[in-house]
């Protein structure tokens, strides 16, 4: 996993964070902190698309922040569970597991006809 990536992850971890900030909030702190964690997810989001797709970054970031807030929601506030529930994540999840492959083979077929464009010019 690349860099770029691992912002992705941890930006949409954080989502996580703040979007349950949003509903449980209650003072001033716990409202400083979802604010910090809407900048800094925002900004490791932001750091990722400037190497890696767009489209691809925000599907994979809001998956993360769906499939996670969802789960957080049911373990640690006690939401109630349903199967189709689960089911739809897994789903979800697949989806975006599959784009970040498809956006790696890109990457990389890209990356390798710029190295035999280089190759041929020198």
């Amino acid at each position: 996993m690349n860099r770029n990536w691992l912002y992705v992850l941890i930006g949409g971890c954080i989502e996580v964070v703040w979007v349950s900030g949003l509903k449980h909030a209650a003072t001033p702190i716990e409202w400083l902190f979802t604010a910090i964690g809407i900048a800094i997810s925002f900004y490791l989001i932001i750091k990722a698309s400037t190497r890696l797709p767009v489209g691809t970054v925000y599907a994979v970031f809001t998956g993360i922040g769906t499939a996670g807030t969802v789960a957080a929601e049911m373990i640690i506030f006690g939401e109630p569970f349903h199967w189709l529930k689960v089911i739809l994540i897994l789903v979800l999840m697949i989806g975006v597991a599959g784009l970040k492959l498809v956006t790696d083979s890109g990457v990389k077929a890209e990356a390798q006809s710029a190295a035999k464009v280089k190759a041929g010019e020198a």
